[in-house]
């Protein structure tokens, strides 16, 4: 089971005393048996579709009608740790969720989480996450990319997120989850059929455009001027070079699409074109792309691209059994 990126957020470790009207025992910590742990169920909803959610669901109470992070009672003390639940099939499923134990009350309640799929995916996303204390307001925190060090950024996590406000003591929590981000799969085939030159070392993909940063309480994206880098695979049968999905935040409209070639030899060779539509959330657009002959021999060679089929659709993940 995939480990959410933001975690346990381990290095924080404050406990405060404050709590919901007169609960406090006057050392921070509350009468266990007034605590309250709702039941979880989650689903994943888009225009089509809203399926049971499986994967790793984390649970931001704040205070009611605000973004400002409540907290969540551990051992009975008032803690920052939040909850964090493996779901299957929408219900949690284990013993090692760490529950959300709160007062009776109103709450408003943030939800991430990052769906688990059979369908393969891009292996290493990352993501920067932001420090959380009590009393925070999520507004105005974010969840950002993480750069490499050649100025580009890596692709994120696929994460997925809401908002709703319950009254904890009368009702079981459910929420209706979106994803944040958007999907690319990228196949790239020669134009006339066959395998791909032998001279042909690799293909790095960059895509411009991309948002910097999702807020975490609104979900929203900001700040596209970003530039996110994976590489494509050749298959076994060398006729295809290609990416499992990956997930990368929003773009701007028509953001650029770069292909780097790079040969045996280690020159580098570019391919660049605008796609025609934006990466929005909750969307994965698949780029076909037929290379036209590429002429490595002797010269700085001649790469173009011959053909060029924009398609995009919903995502619709398969629910694991």
């Amino acid at each position: 089971m995939k480990k959410l990126v933001i975690g346990a957020l381990g290095i924080f470790t404050l406990f405060l005393s404050s709590c919901k009207d007169n609960d406090d025992n006057g050392d921070g910590s509350v009468d266990p048996a007034s605590l309250v742990s709702p039941e979880i169920s989650a689903r994943v909803t888009d225009p089509l579709t809203s399926n049971p959610f499986t994967g790793i669901l984390e649970i931001f109470p704040c205070n009611s009608e605000s973004s400002i992070y409540y907290g969540n009672y551990v051992n009975n003390s008032l803690s920052v740790f939040n909850g964090y639940y493996v779901i299957v099939d929408g219900d949690t499923f284990g013993e090692y969720n760490r529950e959300i134990h709160l007062l009776v009350g109103d709450y408003n309640i943030v939800y991430w989480g990052t769906p688990k799929y059979d369908e393969p995916i891009y292996n290493a996303p990352a993501i920067q996450e932001p420090g959380l204390k009590i009393g925070a307001n999520l507004s105005e925190l974010y969840f950002s990319l993480r750069a490499n060090q050649d100025g580009t950024y890596m692709p994120v996590f696929d994460l997925v997120h809401a908002v709703k406000e319950s009254h904890i003591g009368s009702e079981n929590i459910q929420a209706s989850l979106t994803r944040v981000g958007a999907g690319i799969k990228i196949i790239a085939k020669m134009s006339e059929g066959g395998k791909f030159n032998s001279d042909i070392k690799g293909i790095e993909v960059h895509i411009g455009g991309i948002a910097e940063k999702v807020n975490f309480y609104t979900g929203l994206p900001e700040n596209m001027t970003k530039t996110v880098k994976f590489d494509l695979e050749l298959s076994e049968d060398s006729t295809t070079m290609s990416n499992a999905t990956v997930m990368l935040f929003p773009s701007a409209e028509n953001p650029l699409l770069e292909l780097i070639i790079t040969l045996q030899d280690g020159s580098e060779h570019f391919l660049s074109q605008n796609l025609n539509m934006a990466l929005t959330a909750n969307t994965r657009l698949t780029l076909n792309i037929a290379l036209g002959e590429i002429h490595t021999g002797g010269g700085a060679g001649d790469f173009s691209i011959e053909d060029w089929n924009e398609t995009s659709e919903t995502i619709e993940f398969p629910i694991i059994d």
